[in-house]
């Protein structure tokens, strides 16, 4: 073989290699920093009636309400638990809050978080007894650092679950574990 095409073959192979190296190393040095408000409800516009006469000026008037108008009930926080690491690699910390609001959905809130970046993080909510058997994904872990909110389907029992976890869907490992309580 000519030292040409070993030079060719070595060029197709490194771009995999490199690729690769790249996506399982980066997050080791990068942080990815994500800080979110926490879900508010939306209030109910009021009702208003417009009316125009001809040569008068536009008039907008505000329908009472029937019931008085009351303050935004308050999130209430249903379960809560700390961060903490799963090994010397694999660090978290911050707190883990389920809340429920107004409307009655339920939000997963990641409130001083930090954890140790890698590939592929998602976020779980597993059970008590702390198997992965009836673990729910809420999806991809939208930064290594910062507060954030994840939706919690509506199907979940919030009395069955345990824990919190910051888990590499690639390799099958936990970075870091919020007991709820």
């Amino acid at each position: 073989m000519t030292k040409k095409r070993l030079l060719i073959i070595a060029g197709i192979v490194a771009v995999p290699v490199l690729a690769l190296a790249w996506w399982l190393g980066s997050p080791l040095f990068l942080d990815d920093e994500v800080n979110e408000t926490f879900p508010t409800p939306v209030a109910a516009p009021a009702s208003t009636t417009t009316t125009t006469s001809p040569g008068e000026v536009q008039m907008t008037t505000v329908a009472p309400s029937e019931e008085p108008p009351s303050a935004p009930s308050q999130p209430v926080a249903l379960l809560a638990g700390n961060f903490v690491d799963a090994d010397e690699s694999h660090m978290g910390t911050g707190t883990a809050t389920i809340y429920e609001l107004e409307d009655g959905s339920r939000v997963l809130r990641l409130e001083a978080f930090e954890v140790t970046n890698g590939p592929d993080l998602h976020v779980l909510i597993v059970p008590g007894d702390g198997s992965m058997d009836g673990a729910v994904n809420l999806g991809s872990l939208k930064g290594n650092v910062g507060d954030q909110n994840y939706e919690i389907p509506g199907d979940v029992d919030i009395e069955t679950l345990g824990d919190v976890l910051i888990y590499c869907v690639a390799f099958s490992v936990n970075f870091a574990t919020a007991t709820l309580g």
